[in-house]
């Protein structure tokens, strides 16, 4: 991450990481102006890729002119084989089985890794990537803050990247699409993951939480664009037998009634739907469905910034960065990048001042 981020990796430990790695009596540590005037990124961007190596492929430029001109200080990826904050969640990282994994390097133990990696690195060291610091994650490495810390335990997919910065948590996921039967790998697993994230807000203490990601699901019928194509959805004819949990994952009852209570309960917010109260049939969503066949027009916003409520009045702008059933802004991805915008945190004094205005 670009001028912020320096975890320290810890062992199997619940410990959190610090910023940077602690300085001994009389150290000094070089730091830039910039870094000093600036203690936490304020600007971010969330997408889920599908696959990195593809879109390195066939569609850098045109992602890395919206990287160079938005500049965000963190990017939140996510893709098939991962999530990096950037980062990216579920890729490879360097190191032997049973040895400290070294999460700013990709695993390349076989020839088709060795040429993935050589492709993926040329990008991301080439601007505007190369000032970022990129931290991968995979559920085989052993590093604190790659699981939830209500449970510790791993992410069997490496889905979860959590980064402490100054004044919030930043947490990065790729949740589990949720499936269409009553399966383990299906309802069974989505439920087991929405109880562990409800479990992890509430325990997420001391400071507030920015969670992003593709979080695999539509809160309301405002967030897709045919409501009563979704809710009827099914694969090849299939029903479930409890009617909670009928229609296009990321849509059933079921899941929009956890993620709901997830919110209420967490005490946060959908930034996005905060500052947007309308449906927009153009810009309102993070996901299409193919151009080709009865998907074509079939949107979703399952991509999201949710923030704990101290700091809604922080929140300045959270946009979808993509448009249009051509997919225009999605650069080759099924879902286009989102991003949200916060004003620095107010001192004490100047929260003091604010207090006391309001009474």
């Amino acid at each position: 991450m670009k001028r912020f981020f320096k975890p320290i990796e810890k062992e199997c430990s619940a410990k959190k990481p610090a910023l940077s790695p602690s300085k001994k009596d009389g150290e000094t540590t070089e730091t830039s102006s910039e870094e000093n005037s600036k203690k936490d990124p304020l600007k971010f961007v969330t997408w889920n890729a599908n696959s990195l190596l593809l879109r390195v492929k066939n569609n850098w430029p045109e992602f890395s002119n919206f990287i160079t001109t938005f500049d965000p200080d963190v990017i939140a990826l996510q893709f098939i084989v991962c999530s990096v904050i950037a980062w990216e969640v579920r890729m490879p990282a360097a190191g032997s089985k049973d040895a400290p994994k070294n999460h700013q390097e990709l695993k390349d133990d076989t020839k088709a890794s060795r040429e993935e990696k050589l492709i993926l690195m040329r990008a991301l060291s080439s601007p505007p990537f190369k000032n970022y610091q990129i931290w991968w994650s995979l559920a085989d490495s052993n590093s604190v803050f790659h699981f939830l810390l209500s449970a510790l335990k791993y992410e069997p997919d490496g889905r979860v990247i959590l980064a402490e910065f100054e004044t919030f948590y930043l947490l990065n996921t790729y949740a589990p699409n949720n499936g269409w039967k009553e399966e383990e790998n299906s309802f069974q697993r989505r439920r087991k993951w929405d109880k562990r994230i409800q479990e992890f807000v509430l325990q997420c203490s001391g400071k507030p939480l920015i969670w992003c990601g593709d979080l695999n699901v539509s809160h309301e019928e405002i967030d897709v664009s045919h409501p009563e194509f979704f809710a009827a959805a099914k694969l090849n004819g299939y029903v479930p037998p409890n009617k909670e949990d009928w229609g296009q994952p990321g849509f059933t009852i079921a899941e929009r009634k956890r993620f709901g209570a997830i919110l209420k309960e967490g005490r946060l917010i959908d930034a996005y739907r905060f500052l947007h109260k309308e449906k927009d049939m153009d810009c309102g969503f993070s996901w299409s469905g193919n151009p080709i066949g009865k998907y074509r027009g079939k949107r979703m916003r399952i991509d999201y910034f949710i923030v704990s409520e101290e700091l809604k009045d922080r929140i300045i702008a959270c946009e979808m960065q993509g448009h249009g059933i051509e997919l225009e802004g999605f650069y080759g991805s099924d879902h286009c990048p989102v991003s949200l915008e916060l004003s620095e945190a107010s001192s004490d004094s100047e929260k003091k001042e604010k207090k006391n205005l309001d009474v």
